[in-house]
């Protein structure tokens, strides 16, 4: 550079002066400014994903009715969608018969549809699964809301606040759904009124007489029977669900660089969701199915032999009135509740003759190992895979489209 250059340059502009002394620096040094410039740009994207993601966290505070709206039609829809295969794992888990009358998913599926057809066969139990599943997502979601914004805005750890929230929002609403969920399920098993094709102990004309009849017959409390079993799976599942969702929702806006990622992502993220946790809490599906309905009712209710007990139990569940037989087996008789259980007892295994969650995952585990534990992980992957799948799409769906034709402003209520 020249005397004429340098004294020139002293009275230029600052920014000229900059840029020259930058672009010398990066040529003679371009490995060095190659590094930096990459360091700069990854400290950029990096600043710009923590600001897409603060961004978010407050554009996904809608109103609590929309996301209680939402959540209630994408759950009912879900568990609506999958009615029909519920009622025949339900068919499966409950049959008294032996040897067992529903065996695989498809034959039975086709054998209750041809012999009961849809509304009185695969789709028995619709009307008390409605009546529990729309109050009990609504409360669900709103419960969710609630406990994941005040745990965030007071500094938990944001997918710790989701597992919270999950698990709190689940034990709210089972005090819906956990009693609708026993009339489902005696509806499912029953059938038809006077079915000739199944029977199960159960014989009730309609839900209301369901009602009246378990009240009547076995007290209040039958309503709430298997709840304890119940939470001990439903909890924990609701709680790795949401907090799986969340998680995927966060990487995948990321990912898209905006709020809406697309229908296949959504698809991904909700599927994949209810997938893994209903993975990780198969042992305890195993558990609850065989405490639930294991058969045992008999030895309760007679003195005779065990062989005996056995040859006798159904020509006592065809030979008296359908009042004894409430009076007399389903007071005893263990049957699922909640979200239909995805295992099968196999033929002989090891009996568990406790009501303890903890006890029976040690028995299965001490008998059958790992792979007892995790028996029909495959249905139960398949079922909660699409039952989280569709609820939460349609969540999504439901809750952008209250977001562009809102029922209330946004206020103090999304806080």
């Amino acid at each position: 550079m020249s005397l004429v250059s340098k004294i020139t340059k002293l009275f230029s502009p600052l920014d000229s002066q900059v840029a020259p002394d930058k672009d010398s620096t990066f040529s003679s040094y371009p490995a060095t400014g190659a590094i930096e410039a990459a360091e700069l740009r990854s400290l950029h994207n990096a600043r710009s994903n923590q600001q897409f993601s603060m961004e978010e966290e407050e554009e996904v505070r809608h109103p609590y009715i929309h996301c209680m709206l939402a959540g209630g039609l994408g759950g009912t829809s879900g568990d609506l969608l999958m009615h029909s295969i519920d009622t025949v794992k339900t068919r499966q888990q409950g049959d008294p018969h032996m040897p067992p009358k529903y065996t695989s998913l498809s034959s039975s599926y086709i054998k209750i549809l041809r012999q009961e057809g849809i509304r009185r066969g695969l789709y028995s139990g619709v009307t008390p699964a409605f009546l529990g599943s729309f109050p009990g997502t609504l409360i669900f979601f709103g419960c969710y809301e609630y406990s994941k914004r005040h745990l965030i805005d007071l500094g938990m750890n944001h997918s710790l606040a989701y597992l919270t929230s999950g698990f709190l929002a689940d034990l709210a609403a089972s005090v819906v759904y956990v009693p609708s969920e026993v009339l489902k399920t005696r509806l499912q098993l029953q059938g038809r009124y006077n079915n000739p094709h199944f029977k199960s102990g159960y014989n009730y004309r309609s839900t209301l007489h369901a009602v009246r009849t378990i009240i009547k017959e076995e007290g209040f409390a039958a309503l709430f029977y298997g709840y304890r079993a119940t939470l001990f799976r439903d909890l924990p599942f609701s709680a790795l669900q949401f907090a799986f969702y969340e998680q995927e929702q966060r990487w995948a806006k990321q990912y898209a660089g905006s709020k809406d990622i697309g229908l296949g992502l959504e698809i991904l993220t909700a599927s994949t969701a209810g997938g893994l946790a209903g993975v990780i809490t198969c042992p305890l599906d195993v558990v609850k199915t065989r405490v639930q309905t294991q058969v045992n009712p008999v030895d309760t209710i007679s003195q005779g032999t065990p062989t005996a007990q056995s040859s006798q139990a159904p020509k006592i569940k065809s030979s008296i009135s359908p009042s004894l037989v409430h009076q007399g087996q389903q007071s005893v008789r263990t049957i699922s509740t909640s979200s239909p259980n995805t295992t099968l007892r196999k033929p002989g295994s090891v009996t568990l003759d406790t009501s303890s969650v903890l006890t029976g995952l040690k028995l299965v585990y001490k008998s059958e190992g790992v792979a007892g534990c995790f028996r029909g992980v495959g249905p139960r992957l398949v079922w909660t895979s699409l039952q989280s799948g569709t609820m939460l799409v349609l969540y999504q769906m439901l809750l952008r489209q209250l977001e562009a034709y809102p029922l209330m402003a946004r206020g103090d209520n999304n806080h």
